[in-house]
């Protein structure tokens, strides 16, 4: 087995053609700090995490995923991981180097197989965190990140092969077979998730709350303001965590979560779980159940950003 060189997630870049209408959701509604702003981008940190930021939102004409970030444990692991990809055919977007985005590090950006800017960076500055609070309904830290695929067993493969993601559960159904594979680069159950659809785009990017009352909280405060729910609230099978998904005003998905499962990676075998079982979906049924109109709003619109690079 290659060695596996990322660490973890760090962040979800996001280009919005309403940018003052999204930076006032992610920040009065969904409850991150914006810690860097510049004209036309915001760096928006999630307060319990040491990261400089979990989402990054940017002015452009067109939405799009401008990326998606991971860690690596030092500028050494970096290098090794660039020339790895290098040396098989992966089309990196920039070569190894000090990273301008707040934080520094250095880092590199690459395009997986379907298109999708990825970035891998280590010595990034560690983010003056704080501990959340009992009662606190904000962000701890972004958990985990969905993309769509029209070819995920390739997708899947490209994330096994490159980057030494570990497969810990899929998700199948008797009519239309395997659907989503939940991938792990750490302990955590899942930082990565490839679901099957029509096109390239984002599933969902998903943040975890202190505890289940926080969930509920948040939860409660975007239902009586009246953003969009999709799915929710409820427990899933695979990671064994809690679920509320939301739209946000561009469409796109995010999640409340919090008790994800941590994995003896030793001893894991991964499952095949048939999610046409609502207990599959939905341990404590208590969420609207899993259906056509559901699935097609995580769709999310065909990402027309695949093989170019974001400007910044």
């Amino acid at each position: 087995m290659t060695a596996r060189l990322l660490t973890h997630l760090r962040h979800v870049d996001l280009a919005v053609p309403d940018y003052d209408k999204q930076f006032e959701f992610y920040t009065t509604m969904w409850g991150l700090k914006p810690e860097t702003t510049d004209d036309g981008i915001v760096f928006l940190a999630a307060e319990g995490s040491p990261e400089q930021y979990s989402v990054r939102l940017r002015k452009a004409g067109e939405k799009r995923l401008d990326l998606i970030s991971f860690g690596a444990a030092s500028a050494g692991d970096v290098d090794t991981l660039a020339e790895r990809l290098g040396s098989d055919g992966v089309q990196l977007v920039s070569e190894p180097g000090k990273l301008q985005t707040p934080g520094g590090g250095y880092g590199f950006r690459f395009f997986d197989n379907d298109g999708r800017t990825i970035e891998v960076s280590a010595d990034v500055e560690v983010r003056r965190h704080r501990k959340i609070e009992a009662g606190e309904s904000i962000p701890v830290k972004l958990s985990h990140v969905v993309i769509n695929s029209p070819n995920p067993e390739a997708t899947v493969a490209f994330y096994d092969k490159h980057l030494s993601f570990a497969l810990s559960d899929t998700l199948f159904s008797p009519h239309l077979g395997e659907v989503m594979w939940f991938l792990r680069t750490n302990a955590y159950h899942h930082s990565l998730a490839i679901a099957r659809c029509p096109h390239v785009s984002l599933h969902h990017a998903s943040f975890e709350m202190r505890g289940i009352d926080e969930y509920m909280r948040g939860t409660g405060r975007l239902l009586r303001a009246g953003i969009e729910k999709v799915w929710g609230p409820g427990r899933h099978m695979a990671g064994n965590n809690t679920f509320s998904y939301f739209l946000d005003p561009h469409g796109n998905t995010i999640e409340y979560t919090t008790e994800l499962e941590e994995l003896d990676e030793d001893t894991w075998h991964p499952h095949l779980y048939d999610f046409s079982d609502p207990d599959v979906t939905d341990q404590w049924g208590t969420a609207n159940p899993m259906s056509e109109f559901v699935a097609k709003r995580s769709f999310n619109d065909p990402d027309r950003g695949v093989f170019v690079a974001p400007p910044v």
